[in-house]
């Protein structure tokens, strides 16, 4: 039986700042952003949105009513969850109005959790075949004001619905995984910031990614010849093209050009949103799916999750037939087309705004906010989402 990605959607807020004005106002050369980490634009997210609402927004544009009544489980993936205890999906599938019979968790590992859901989803797929499992990838990257960390900041959601005979991509089978005791990147509980030693994150990415292709080819006897692509996570783009460098001289000169070209097709949405952690993989991957038209059915994609702290996994897929006609590329140009540029100063501005933390009422001004789907407000310790395709809650 066939189980992988039937269905695949991306959100980002629509307010944005050009990494060019960022490094001029930082009184860095616009190169190091633009082509040191490769960015271009920066997502921001308003108070309006956080990584309920991201991931809602996300979810909205690609499931249905059969998904509505199919969907049993609900596993989000994210670093910057809402509640310490409630798992955010459970306002997403209050949100989403999916059937009550739904198992819905909340899965952390930095980056890597959407991967683990996504492993999740295949396993209780395998069991219960006529289920569909909704895969959310929903963060929001913050290091603070002139950190070393603030040109890989960004903000966004991947959905994704999972099931048999997907229509997208097949998940193939075994993967290769690994977990080592790394400090590399985290975030104490009494921190609004990420803490992060960039340089030995990037060692232990490069690290982690020769470790587990090699583990990968051993159990598998596949080489770099036999895919068409592989995605990276890309917490900023250049990272994948360091990892790729490591392995592509394995094959031919044709598998290298091919590799490379892809991989460029795959960076195109993240260049433009920039991190959002554990769904930045898979918006490589639909970056991918979404620009490169030389892809046939039967094409083998690669996928390296990396999650700082560590974990990390390759698995691959084999993309689907047909799969082009279940896509949303007009809609995901439109979304980041239509967005809005701000200054710098407007982007500290926002960026400083926060919620009360003692349980004050507040209600926020979302009319500026064009999302369906955004937070309203907070009161007694509570947040208030607000659908605009519903009722307020």
């Amino acid at each position: 039986m066939k189980i992988g990605i039937d269905k695949i959607g991306f959100y980002t807020p629509h307010l944005y700042v050009d990494m060019n004005d960022l490094a001029k106002a930082r009184d860095v050369d616009p190169a190091k952003f633009t082509i040191g980490i490769g960015q271009e634009k920066m997502a921001i997210a308003p108070l309006t949105q956080d990584a309920v609402t991201l991931a809602a927004n996300a979810a909205l544009e690609i499931i249905d009513e059969s998904d509505r009544q199919g969907i049993d489980f609900v596993i989000f993936g994210t670093e910057t969850g809402v509640d310490h205890s409630k798992a955010a999906g459970v306002y997403v599938h209050h949100l989403l109005d999916l059937q009550p019979q739904t198992r819905t968790v909340e899965v952390k590992q930095a980056c890597f959790g959407a991967t683990a859901g996504i492993q999740m989803a295949k396993a209780h797929i395998a069991l219960h075949p006529n289920s569909k499992v909704l895969v959310l990838a929903s963060d929001i990257a913050r290091y603070g004001l002139r950190t070393g960390g603030e040109a890989t900041q960004g903000a966004g959601a991947v959905a994704m619905v999972m099931s048999k005979n997907p229509k997208i991509m097949a998940i193939e089978e075994p993967s290769a995984y690994l977990t080592e005791d790394v400090m590399d990147f985290w975030r104490p509980v009494y921190s609004e910031y990420a803490q992060v030693d960039g340089k030995l994150s990037n060692e232990m990415y490069l690290s982690f990614f020769e470790k587990i292709w090699e583990a990968y080819q051993q159990k598998t006897g596949l080489g770099i010849g036999d895919f068409s692509a592989i995605c990276y996570h890309l917490p900023y783009t250049k990272m994948g093209l360091k990892a790729l460098r490591m392995i592509y001289d394995q094959g031919t000169e044709a598998d290298k050009e091919r590799l490379l070209e892809n991989l460029e097709h795959s960076k195109i949405y993240n260049k433009n949103v920039g991190n959002i952690y554990t769904g930045s993989l898979y918006l490589s991957f639909l970056s991918l799916i979404e620009h490169q038209n030389n892809l046939r059915a039967g094409d083998r994609i690669g996928l390296f999750s990396y999650g700082s702290g560590a974990v990390g996994e390759f698995f691959a897929g084999i993309l689907q037939p047909g799969y082009q006609e279940h896509l949303h590329a007009e809609q995901h140009q439109k979304l980041l087309s239509s967005r809005t540029e701000v200054s710098v100063e407007e982007y500290e501005r926002i960026f400083a705004a926060t919620l009360p933390k003692d349980g004050t009422a507040y209600q926020l001004d979302d009319q500026n906010d064009p999302a369906k789907i955004k937070l309203s407000g907070v009161g007694e310790h509570k947040r208030h989402y607000a659908n605009s395709l519903a009722v307020k809650m």
